[in-house]
């Protein structure tokens, strides 16, 4: 079992641990709901150094992750800039789904993630021996996300001022170097906050330093009930090697706008020609309820699955996303424990900075309404 630099931190604090893709990760510190409620109101911290971050180096860095990417890394000409996207197998599979940080025109830096880190190492060295660059796992390092709409503010305190200007400045996913940290106003709850790349000896001081100032620690329980409100995709349920990013509910990620002829573009061309039989949407569960990962999701075109499932201390009730047959519908039916139950499809998120989102919204006065 693998250890990040934080482990003795949640040992201490009397954290619930798992194992989580080969790593002893907190699932919670005592309460999920009062975590998933922090990071919704104030400000929470979460230990995400297990994600598994690669230096893309040399004079053809850009042309190789064009090659790699589905997304355009011709997009990324600021230094700083961020982009999201999917790595795809030749049939158009998503191998993982990942952020690319342009830093200079021969360095990129790649986020994947932990469960996948070895394949995604192997895809990423194999694909890079035609070009002039090297693909460098980075060692000794730690990683912290502080999310909420105190976040921000309370990591800002903390740095010195000749640095503070620099994070302060970061515009929603972009990145900069301040001083020993690597700090990306990016995230994966639906709030606004940074995701800090720190030395592996830096990175409990400075946990310890967010923990005085008030932040909280939050553990993957919710971490996973933040990025289901928000409708952000987790690999491995919502996506991987079996589906495409079309069918995922990540088209917007892929560009074919351009001549690029990155890996599985072609499969991809053939599934938009011949037309998409699923699509991925969210589900709000009509009465009480728990969804999970894998039930089944039954329209007027068919049944689906629930890719992801559970519930929502925000909006208090069930919620999912799913891939379904195309269709129009609305309105479905989920088997729960043998019994079909009554649901609403809808687009995510279901929730925008710690509030229902507009359709959410909606749907909640019509239900009072009826």
């Amino acid at each position: 079992m693998r250890h990040t630099p934080l482990y003795q931190a949640h040992v201490d604090a009397g954290a619930r641990l798992v194992d989580f893709a080969g790593w002893e990760m907190p699932i919670n510190y005592g309460s999920q709901i009062d975590e998933h409620h922090g990071v919704r109101r104030d400000a929470g911290m979460f230990d995400v150094s297990h994600m598994c971050p690669v230096e893309v180096r040399g004079p053809q860095a850009r042309a190789f992750l064009m090659k790699l990417l589905a997304n355009d890394v011709g997009k990324l000409t600021e230094p700083g800039k961020a982009l999201y996207s999917c790595m795809l197998n030749d049939n158009g599979r998503i191998i993982d789904d990942l952020i690319c940080y342009f830093l200079a025109e021969d360095h990129f830096r790649v986020v994947v993630n932990a469960g996948t880190r070895e394949k995604d190492l192997a895809w990423m060295k194999s694909a890079v021996e035609e070009f002039d660059a090297e693909v460098q796992q980075m060692e000794d390092y730690g990683m912290i996300a502080v999310q909420g709409p105190e976040a921000r503010g309370r990591m800002l305190d903390l740095l010195a001022p000749e640095l503070r200007q620099t994070a302060e400045s970061l515009e929603a996913f972009f990145a900069a170097q301040c001083g020993d940290l690597f700090i990306a106003r990016t995230g994966y709850t639906g709030e606004d906050g940074f995701e800090i790349i720190a030395s592996a000896a830096g990175t409990r001081p400075l946990w310890n330093a967010l923990l005085a100032s008030g932040v909280k620690p939050c553990g993957l329980g919710a971490r996973d009930s933040l990025r289901l409100e928000a409708g952000m995709s987790l690999y491995g349920q919502d996506m991987d090697e079996m589906v495409t990013p079309l069918e995922s509910g990540l088209g917007w990620t892929v560009a074919m706008t351009d001549d690029r002829n990155f890996v599985g573009r072609p499969a991809l061309e053939a599934q938009k020609e011949h037309g998409l039989a699923h699509r991925f949407t969210g589900v709000v569960l009509a009465g009480r309820g728990v969804l999970r990962h894998d039930q089944v999701i039954r329209t007027g075109q068919g049944e689906g699955v629930l890719t992801s499932g559970g519930f929502s201390p925000t909006l208090e009730r069930a919620i999912g996303m799913a891939r379904l047959p195309v269709g129009d519908d609305h309105e479905c039916e989920v088997e729960i424990r043998g019994r079909w139950l009554p649901a609403h499809l809808m687009r995510p998120p279901f929730v925008r900075f710690g509030k229902p989102s507009a359709k959410m919204q909606a749907l909640l006065d019509s239900e009072s309404e009826g």
